[in-house]
């Protein structure tokens, strides 16, 4: 026979350090855990109550424990449900045949349809009638109206009776097994719901972390109580990621996971790049500064778009910090990213302007109907406004939200020059052919005079 495990009951002297070792346990387990004092001693509860029903109680009832903090010990109540014929099943002798019957019918039809390959409606309302169908009466958990009033005078139907049990301190191994297991799963449950509040209050936020491991192309970073997925679609094309490496990562998504809180996280997400600004920029995180707009091709360019919500105050200068420290801290965390910080305009002629430096605009006409615009820059400035592969010029239609079209604004005096210089090689042209014209008719003349006097000396 298995030997029992002597639990202490309220009734039991307790020794003095006996409570103070049960109590400091407790605090122990929730501060490791991270989890409330009410979760824990509701899992000893359970455990409690699953130990008592293993060894004293019966199949299909329902007992409660109420744990004493100050004793140790534990009082355990039968739990019954007032319940009438609306609520429940009464099994007689012609509800059992009908029971059957009912069943036998759903079975032939649902073997009938299965043949056919598809569900007819006869059938889908079959299967609805189940799914609403009212639990049958069990005497171990159901309390009739009549049997409720003996005990409670004023009961009605769907009050819980609570009927206390005789308190047991004595249990088999296999009871206190189960106990043990009842309290690592709720612990288990708690942390993970704990874990999940937390980390569901930071979604949207930048965090640190330590990279745990990498699996195939998924980085899992470890960020203090939980860990979170880094996928390759929110990776930075040109970073490279090694184990135990720190970086800020930005909380995409909390999902709720039998496992533990599922944390999707991402490198190349915009916002990062704000809450960065916001962690070294003390104006934007005060709202002095407000980041307006923001344009990013992550790991290549980013432009912030800033405006100031009090007089006196630079956004541009406060962003960028002494000597550039404060926008260097950003540049470094994000692996050398470029940043462009311009100032927001309510004119969208001279915010698009802005969203175009480095480069020097001369003009811009606005078509707010087609929400474009037409951007003239010197002619060497058309590549640098254009950028690398576009790139300047992407980010800004992104940033202002329109259509920039960039032209070069020195095409026509090009043109007009062209055309001066043709005029005057014309002209240079048409005056050689005459100074050529003039020269043969002065040879000419000087050929006819020298034919003139050998003909006179000849004669003479």
């Amino acid at each position: 026979m298995a030997k029992r495990k002597k639990i202490t009951s309220e009734n039991d002297p307790q020794p003095a350090g006996r409570l103070g070792q049960f109590g400091s346990a407790i605090a122990q387990i929730c501060e490791e855990k991270g989890i409330s004092k009410e979760k824990v001693v509701e899992a000893i509860e359970s455990a409690l109550a699953a130990a008592y029903k293993k060894d004293y109680g019966r199949r299909g009832q329902h007992i409660r424990a109420e744990f004493n903090e100050v004793t140790g010990g534990a009082d355990f109540y039968l739990v019954k449900e007032v319940v009438d014929e609306t609520t429940r099943i009464f099994e007689t002798e012609e509800s059992a045949q009908k029971t059957s019957s009912i069943e036998g019918d759903k079975e032939n039809k649902a073997e009938a349809k299965k043949k056919d390959g598809e569900k007819s409606k006869e059938v889908e309302k079959v299967e609805e009638e189940e799914e609403i169908r009212i639990p049958h009466y069990n005497s171990e958990r159901d309390l009739t109206l009549e049997e409720a009033k003996k005990i409670k005078p004023d009961a009605k139907v769907g009050d819980i009776i609570e009927t206390k049990l005789e308190s047991k301190s004595d249990y088999g191994r296999v009871a206190a097994q189960t106990a043990k297991q009842v309290i690592i799963q709720k612990i288990r449950e708690a942390e993970r719901d704990a874990m999940y509040d937390e980390y569901k209050q930071k979604e949207g936020e930048a965090v640190s972390g330590i990279i745990q491991r990498i699996e195939g192309r998924n980085i899992f970073v470890d960020l203090g109580k939980s860990t979170g997925v880094l996928f390759p679609s929110e990776q930075v094309e040109n970073e490279k990621y090694r184990i135990g490496q720190r970086l800020k990562v930005y909380v995409m998504k909390v999902e709720a996971d039998p496992k533990g809180p599922g944390i999707i996280l991402s490198r190349s997400h915009p916002v990062l790049v704000q809450k960065l600004f916001e962690i070294e920029v003390p104006e934007i995180f005060a709202g002095t500064v407000e980041i307006k707009s923001m344009a990013r091709e992550a790991g290549f360019r980013t432009k912030v778009a800033v405006a100031s919500n009090e007089e006196g105050v630079d956004p541009i200068g406060s962003c960028v910090g002494q000597k550039g420290t404060r926008v260097q801290a950003v540049i470094d965390e994000l692996g050398g990213e470029k940043i462009d910080i311009i100032e927001w305009s309510d004119d969208v002629a001279k915010f698009i302007s802005n969203a175009l430096s480095p480069a020097k605009v001369l003009n811009v006409k606005v078509n707010e109907a087609k929400k474009e615009a037409r951007v003239s820059v010197p002619a060497d400035q058309l590549s640098l406004a254009i950028g690398k592969q576009g790139q300047n010029v992407r980010l800004a239609a992104k940033l202002t939200g329109w259509k920039i079209d960039v032209v070069a604004g020195g095409e026509k005096k090009e043109e007009g020059e062209k055309e001066s210089e043709e005029i005057k090689e014309e002209k240079t042209e048409a005056d050689g052919k005459e100074a050529k014209k003039e020269k043969k008719e002065k040879a000419k003349k000087n050929s006819d005079s020298g034919e003139k006097e050998e003909k006179s000396e000849e004669k003479e």
